[in-house]
């Protein structure tokens, strides 16, 4: 097979002639240089917004907000969904690769991340340093990537007249990214990826307590098992020849899809797509690795003594199903009846009646081959760290006795649901919102089914995922605690009033 470089700058020089890398084009709204190909006939999904209720008594009475959306697929195999919202004079752009450290061989760990910052570095028709440039001189709002363990995406928000900019700026680094890459420039930002994990990793109070606990629980055959930073020596052992591969293998049209949200109609949308992606050539989808999900079969225990930081940290893990698999929305549920704001569970007993803690975290981290849920504790100076674990322990075990209440699920339900409908405020989040669903559910509209099936959670079905789940005999165990002196009063209170730390670093 001819590689997909050779192919793109032989497309590369058919495209300059009809204006396809003009600078002075891309601000117009004027009619493309060619008339863009009749797109294949497709049923697209389209969701309506119900109509407001009127004074609903119940939140099962609240109509459930819709995303409308149209979604087809080109016939290099990049996957396009449109939503069209005129309420602002703004377009966001967002392409989702679905890659991520789920993808990685051994020996090659933070490649995914390691591109998210390629991909920002120009290129064949963009200098380097210049992606930000032309968006923030445009008046982009946003502009980032990040990069999880399923998946890699790059996104722009930008003014309606400037969206063939953004497209055009996609359209180049999915195809000719690698056309200018050296050497040097691979180093430059592998240094910088290496000294980002000095930072979020190393650096961080209890971060890599926090990274031994995964690697402990986590085995080293699953992908998984490396931080999403990657390690120092798989960065230092990355070759310009290892990228040009891992680019080729899962940054094709066909392994990414492309959501434009915003002020512009469909039509628009489609033909400005036809211009700079659908000549773009065919590649081979790559497989997903066929991986089992890791389970803990009983008590893991790991300590570690902390250079970084002055109080300690304790942290309880359960392995649970993945993504959109079984009780999922139970166990969201149970996370914020446990510790979401102060009369939650768990911050009621650490932080109220027993003053233990100076801070109290319950989270479900959910990946697609399995999903964790953490509660983590930062202690209060003086306090035993087992103490706190035992409360924490103590208080999951009380709920056998005294089973959680249905109107604490209620409030969680709310919670939940009110937080998500809020964020859709912004074309961005609707964006995402629209990807996310799509990459794990297949379906851009599953927003709506999610939030219907939230509303069904109840406090038996919380109960009996708790009782599944979180296993005292299957769960690991962190405590990490400071070797240094104890630090002065300033430096103390300094700490007490920092936030809890994120479970999991996420680039």
């Amino acid at each position: 097979m001819v590689p997909r470089t050779a192919q793109l700058r032989s497309l590369a020089q058919r495209c300059c002639a009809v204006g396809f890398i003009s600078i002075s084009a891309l601000s117009s709204t004027s009619a493309v240089a060619q008339e863009p190909t009749a797109p294949v006939p497709t049923s697209p999904v389209t969701t309506t917004p119900a109509p407001a209720a009127a004074a609903p008594t119940a939140l099962a009475e609240v109509p459930l907000p819709t995303l409308a959306f149209e979604k087809y697929s080109l016939d290099n195999g990049l996957e396009v969904i449109i939503h069209e919202d005129h309420r602002q004079p703004q377009v966001t752009v967002d392409v989702w690769y679905h890659v991520g450290a789920f993808e990685e061989a051994a020996g090659k760990t933070g490649f995914a991340h390691l591109f998210e910052h390629l991909m920002f570095q120009g290129s064949a028709h963009v200098p380097a340093e210049m992606h930000f440039r032309f968006l923030e001189e445009a008046g982009a709002a946003v502009i980032n990537g990040s990069t999880d363990y399923d998946r890699t995406n790059y996104f722009e928000s930008v003014p309606k007249h400037e969206v063939e900019l953004a497209l055009w700026l996609e359209a180049d680094r999915m195809g000719w990214l690698m056309e200018p890459m050296t050497q040097a420039r691979l180093d430059e930002q592998r240094g910088v990826v290496k000294n980002e994990r000095r930072q979020t990793t190393e650096g961080q109070p209890w971060g890599l307590a926090q990274e031994k606990l995964w690697q402990a629980i986590i085995p080293e055959y699953h992908p998984y098992h490396g931080a999403v930073i990657g390690s120092q020596a798989d960065l230092d052992a990355a070759t310009l020849e290892d990228v040009r591969r891992f680019y080729d293998r899962y940054y094709a049209p066909s392994n990414a899809t492309l959501c434009i949200a915003g002020d512009i109609t469909t039509a628009d949308a489609r033909k400005l797509v036809d211009k700079y992606f659908r000549s773009l050539p065919t590649w081979p989808k790559p497989d997903k690795p066929s991986v089992q999900a890791p389970t803990i079969s009983s008590v893991i225990r790991v300590t570690h003594d902390e250079t970084v930081g002055v109080l300690p940290w304790v942290e309880i893990v359960w392995l649970v199903p993945g993504r959109g698999q079984a009780d999922e929305l139970e166990l969201e549920v149970l996370a914020h009846v446990l510790g979401d704001g102060i009369s939650s569970k768990l911050q009621e007993a650490l932080l109220v009646q027993n003053e233990m803690a100076q801070s109290v975290s319950v989270e479900l981290e959910k990946m697609s081959n399995v999903s964790a849920f953490r509660i983590g504790a930062v202690v209060r100076p003086g306090v035993d760290p087992e103490e706190v674990l035992n409360t924490i322990q103590s208080q999951l075990d009380y709920l056998q006795e005294i089973p959680i209440q249905p109107d604490e699920v209620a409030r969680a339900r709310k919670r939940i649901e009110t937080e998500e409908v809020f964020s859709l405020e912004t074309g961005f989040v609707r964006a995402e919102v629209l990807q996310d669903h799509n990459h794990y559910d297949r379906d851009p509209g599953a927003f709506t089914t999610r939030l219907r099936k939230l509303r069904a959670v109840s406090d038996t079905s919380v109960m009996a995922a708790l009782g599944k789940h979180l296993v005292k005999e299957r769960r690991a165990i962190l405590v990490a605690a400071p070797t240094a002196a104890t630090p002065p009063p300033a430096e103390a209170a300094a700490a007490l009033a920092a936030p809890a730390p994120v479970a999991s670093e996420k680039k």
